[in-house]
């Protein structure tokens, strides 16, 4: 069998860059991610015990998935929205009851 090329979720979506090692996902993290990404992941990962396999892949795939979140232009709309929007919306959603 042989490896199938990363697809965008959605047509028009951007392919996002390759994170399958950790040489891999720490140049994702200096190109793609959220400002202070990178160094934040290399202090999460200085503090686990590299014998910890399971620590590893939760810190692995959580800095994964901030960089496709930069790859879903929804996700990021999202994010921007502000606060009292959601608010609003959620209040709205409740039947229009108040704090």
């Amino acid at each position: 069998m042989t490896a199938q090329p990363d697809h965008p979720a959605r047509p028009g979506a951007a392919v996002a860059p390759p994170m399958r090692t950790l040489a891999e996902l720490r140049e994702a993290l200096s190109t793609w991610a959220f400002p202070g990404d990178r160094a934040e992941f290399e202090r999460e990962l200085d503090g686990i015990d590299l014998d910890d396999l399971s620590a590893v892949r939760e810190l692995a795939q959580a800095y994964r998935h901030r960089i496709l979140l930069r790859y879903d232009s929804q996700a990021m709309t999202a994010l921007a929205r502000p606060t009292d929007d959601v608010e609003a919306e959620l209040r709205q959603k409740l039947g229009g009851s108040s704090r």
